[in-house]
Parts: structure tokens; C-alpha cells; sequence
């Protein structure tokens, strides 16, 4: 017979208010910032900024230019980018779905602007609008409004699980909304922009749960469409030829294929470490157009070798890890569908731009995010990040404070 010896009772002491208010502080804990996200953001900021400086300084000191002009644009769009981000992150992303629309009303006004006397052609596309002095891009906007549009339809059919599955009502809905800005985009013509607006809305959809056979529809009707585009001449020549030189660059090195010729020379020039952060012969010399926009990465390649262009690529893949991540920790279905849609959007335009650079994709015109110099794109690319900010502290915060105060689900 075995005997359990009790140990004898020990009087609980009632805990002070201090130590109460201390298990508190301990147990609740502050949400806080994805600073993951925020380093590589930042990181990508200051090296672009200082590859803008490159590829515009010498070129401006030959013409007699201010060396530092486009220097200090750059930092004024990165300035205001951030004003941006923090209105965004300090909003409760509730509030941002009850203001969606207004936000995709807004954007599709200004896609229509672009179209009226107000809008202004640069490189062949009629895609700015002329604000004292200052020129906007609204289809880098309307992207981010996309998105935004359709989470909140994925949201509206199922709150608070985790693949929402949509039919074909919501499904006819998400593309109802990318096909109004997507129509004014293609008249302009932006084919870059258009790329990466369908890769978006093709992840959109894939992640909202939409039906495989939809997806495999919709890719055959971009494929039909883009044929019908070029059999029907809804493109320009110079953008037809681009195609053409793409599938073999040296089919007119001196006219459609010159721009992936003098890129692939800058990026192959930079070897394993590079010439030197202004000391790029090509960028120099100015071979490379749009050096300072559409094809950064060439200054990245020649000036800072294999290894800073890998870096560059590195900090853009710790953003689109980090955006997955956020989309995979919340539970609201609004902020999981937006943060995986900007993931989508991020990623293939940062492929696509530098793609083009590497002679692996057609050129078609599209920044490099957080990287290439303009304000539309740095704006709309801070507004994006504002927003995986506030979901990531939504889905961090504790429940008490996450419902509080706000309109509920």
C-alpha cells in the first residue's frame, strides 16, 4: 500500500497593486513594427537615391546643368513618401476599407484626366498629369487601388476565414474593377503598367481562393486579348518593335534594340564588384537612356558589381518575404487579400524591370520600387507599404484594443 504524504498548505499572499499592474504590462504586450520590412525599404531607398545621383550627375554637368538637381528631387519624393507611409500606418485599415472606394473613384478620375487636355505624352505614352510643375502618374495609384478594390470584395463575401472562397459573382466583381482602369491604361498606352496590373489581379484572384478553371480562363483571355491587341494595332510601333527585339536583340541594335544592348554591356562592364559608385563608364557616358528610371539596375550592375546588384535584388526579396508574411499571420481577410495582392504587384514589376535590364524580358517602362527615380511610383510604393504596416500592427496587437473604438466586422 503505497501513502501520499500532502505537503502542508501554504497561504496565498494577496499580490499589491504594483506587482498586479507589473503581470499587466507583462502579458499584454505593444504591437510593433515589422522592422524587417522597414530596414529593407529604407535600404533600398538610400541606394537608389544615390544610383539616381550617378546616372544624373555626370549627364547634367555636361549639359551645364545642376548636378545635383535630380539628387534633390529624389530625396523630396522619398521625404514625402514617408509622410505617406506614417498617415497610412497610423490609420486602422478598417477605416481605409470604409474609404476604398473613394480611393479607386479617385484613381479612375485621374486615369480619365490623363486622357483630357490636362494629361501630357512622355516617351509615347499619354500617361502624366501637369500639377504646377510637378508631374503625376495615376496609374501607379490605381494599382494600389486595385488591389484594395478587390480585397474588399473578397472581404464582403467571407469575414474571418482563411480562404475565402469566392464564386463567380465575386469573381466577375474583382475583374470588374481592374478592367475600368485597365481599359483607360491601355488607352494611353502604358503596356508596362498593364503587364503588372494582370499579374497583380491574377495573384489577387489565385490567393482570394477563386476556382482553378477561372484562373486558367482568365490567362487565356490575356493571351487572346494581347494577340488581338497586336493583329489590331491597338499598339504603337515603337512598342510592337520592342517585342520584335526582344526575341532577338540584334535584329536592330541601332533603333528598337539599343536599349537592351547598352544595358546588357553596363550590367556585363560592372564584373564581380564593380567600377565604383560614380565611375560607371557606361552611365558616365550617358549610353543607357532613362538611366534613372526604367533602367536603374544597369547603375546598380556597372557601378556596384555582381554583388551590390544582388544586394539590391536581396532587400527587394526580404520585402515581398516580409509582405507574405504579414498576409499570413492576420486573420482579416481584407488585410490578408491586400498584403498578398501588393506581395504580387511588388514581385512582378521588380522582375519585370529587371527582366528588361538583363535582356531576359521585353522593355515596356516600369520602375524599379523604392529604387527608380519619380515621385508617382515612390508615392503610391509608400502608400503600399503604410498599409502592410498597419495590418502587420492590427494582427500583432492584443484583441482587447484590436476591436476597440472602431465599426465592427
Amino acid at each position: 500500500m503505497t501513502v501520499t504524504r500532502l505537503s502542508p498548505r501554504v497561504p496565498v499572499q494577496p499580490a499589491s497593486r504594483g506587482a498586479t499592474r507589473t503581470a499587466v504590462r507583462t502579458s499584454v504586450r505593444a504591437p510593433g513594427l515589422d522592422w524587417w520590412l522597414l530596414g529593407a525599404v529604407a535600404a533600398l531607398v538610400v541606394v537608389g537615391t544615390l544610383l539616381v545621383w550617378s546616372a544624373t550627375s555626370a549627364r547634367d554637368t555636361l549639359t551645364g546643368g545642376d548636378s545635383t538637381a535630380y539628387l534633390s528631387k529624389q530625396v523630396t519624393n522619398v521625404a514625402i513618401g514617408v509622410v505617406l507611409m506614417v498617415l497610412v500606418m497610423a490609420t486602422d485599415h478598417r477605416w481605409l476599407r470604409i474609404v476604398a472606394p473613394l480611393v479607386y473613384l479617385g484613381s479612375v478620375v485621374g486615369l480619365g484626366l490623363v486622357l483630357s487636355p490636362l494629361g501630357s505624352t512622355i516617351n509615347g505614352s499619354r500617361s502624366w498629369i501637369d500639377l504646377g510643375g510637378m508631374s503625376i502618374q495615376p496609374s501607379e495609384f490605381a494599382k494600389l487601388a486595385v488591389v484594395i478594390g478587390m480585397a474588399l470584395v473578397v472581404a464582403e463575401r467571407a469575414e474571418g476565414r482563411w480562404r475565402a472562397r469566392v464564386g463567380l459573382g465575386e469573381v466577375v466583381g474583382m475583374l470588374a474593377i481592374a478592367a475600368v482602369p485597365a481599359a483607360l491604361i491601355m488607352l494611353q498606352p502604358d503596356l508596362g503598367t498593364m503587364l503588372v496590373l494582370s499579374a497583380t489581379v491574377f495573384g489577387v484572384l489565385a490567393v482570394s481562393g477563386a476556382p482553378r478553371r477561372w484562373l486558367v480562363l482568365l490567362v487565356g483571355g490575356g493571351v487572346t486579348a494581347a494577340v488581338a491587341a497586336v493583329a489590331g494595332g491597338a499598339l504603337k510601333q515603337y512598342q510592337v518593335d520592342r517585342f520584335l527585339a526582344f526575341t532577338n536583340p540584334d535584329l536592330d541594335p541601332r533603333g528598337a534594340g539599343y536599349n537592351v544592348e547598352q544595358a546588357r554591356i553596363a550590367v556585363g562592364n560592372g564584373g564581380l564588384f564593380g567600377q565604383g559608385l560614380f565611375d560607371g563608364s557606361q552611365t558616365r557616358s550617358g549610353f543607357v537612356p532613362e538611366q534613372h528610371t526604367d533602367f536603374i539596375f544597369t547603375v546598380a550592375g556597372e557601378e556596384l558589381g555582381l554583388l551590390g546588384a544582388g544586394a539590391v535584388i536581396g532587400l527587394l526579396v526580404v520585402v515581398l518575404w516580409r509582405a507574405l508574411v504579414i498576409a499570413a499571420r492576420t486573420d482579416d481577410v481584407f488585410g490578408r487579400v491586400a498584403a498578398a495582392g501588393i506581395a504580387c504587384w511588388f514581385g512582378f514589376q521588380a522582375f519585370q524591370n529587371i527582366g528588361m535590364c538583363l535582356g531576359i524580358m521585353p522593355v515596356t517602362g516600369v520602375p524599379l520600387p523604392f529604387v527608380s527615380y519619380g515621385g508617382s511610383s515612390m508615392f503610391a510604393s509608400m502608400l503600399a507599404v503604410g498599409l502592410l504596416q498597419n495590418i502587420h500592427l492590427r494582427a500583432t496587437a492584443p484583441a482587447a484594443t484590436r476591436f476597440a473604438g472602431l465599426p465592427g466586422r
